[in-house]
């Protein structure tokens, strides 16, 4: 078992939802980054989404753009991401890090090395947004053989023929995308996401967490509430865009993640 596969274990024991949380790894710097993701626990985070930042990040609307653009500038790399995991590691041991981004850093590094160096970092999981299920062998089936999960995007342009080839290799959970577009661009809305929910649901026994066009803590209980939790990026990465201080952004996003668990 990951440590994914465990939370999931625990939260189910506990009959609660998960909460999600994405940063951009290095915004606005690597030092106030690395902060914000080690207060993302206790502020009620079951799961850490930790971005690679990427100069064409296609999936993305302008605010998780300009997260990465800012890291980037500040410095960071493929590896700092890598480091930064690993000093998360030294005092967390139980929360699991997903790296979610792009194939493009993760071929120039070499998908051996990364995947023996993500390993040993303490990450649990990957998302790798460019990467289709026809492509499984190229990162897909050696991320599973050296014990990393898996994660999948869904979406509703995700039909019942389609549905099967996304889910073939998925494994700790599927990550359904609640809106067509990019990042941040609207709002989800628990009556249309629950049928969809249901629908994928049928088809595999993996949890499904639902991201995009969560905002508010409301929003967050209502998503939870026709899922297994709610993923929250854009309007965390907002906060940091808009220099909050990091106890601020804590803050926010424990509100968020009593939403999620009050469903």
């Amino acid at each position: 078992m990951t440590r994914i596969d465990q939370k999931f274990a625990e939260l189910r024991a506990a009959g609660r939802k998960a909460f999600v949380a994405y940063v951009m790894a290095g915004d606005p710097d690597y030092a106030t980054s690395l902060e914000i993701v080690k207060g993302l626990p206790a502020a009620g985070v079951d799961i850490i989404e930790l971005g690679i930042p990427f100069t064409d990040p296609m999936a993305d609307g302008p605010t998780i753009q300009m997260a990465g653009q800012r890291a980037l500038e500040a410095g960071q790399t493929l590896q700092k991401t890598l480091d930064m995991a690993a000093e998360f590691r030294k005092a967390d041991q139980t929360t699991p890090i997903v790296m979610m981004g792009y194939y493009n850093p993760i071929y120039n590094r070499g998908v051996d090395k990364f995947l023996v160096d993500a390993k040993a970092a303490g990450v649990d999981g990957l998302i790798v947004v460019d990467l289709p299920p026809e492509e499984d062998a190229e990162l897909c089936i050696p991320a599973q053989d050296a014990g990393l999960n898996f994660i999948r995007l869904a979406t509703p342009t995700t039909d019942d023929r389609r549905l099967p080839k996304v889910l073939q290799n998925t494994s700790g959970f599927v990550y359904y995308v609640s809106i067509t577009g990019i990042t941040g661009a609207a709002a989800a809305e628990a009556a249309e996401v629950g049928p969809e929910v249901a629908r994928i649901k049928a088809k595999t026994d993996l949890p499904l967490i639902v991201g995009f066009g969560i905002r508010s803590p409301e929003t967050a209980r209502a998503i939870a509430s026709v899922a297994d939790g709610a993923v929250v990026g854009s309007a965390i990465v907002k906060m940091i865009e808009e220099k909050h201080s990091v106890p601020d952004i804590l803050a926010f996003v424990k509100s968020l993640a009593d939403g999620a668990h009050s469903a």
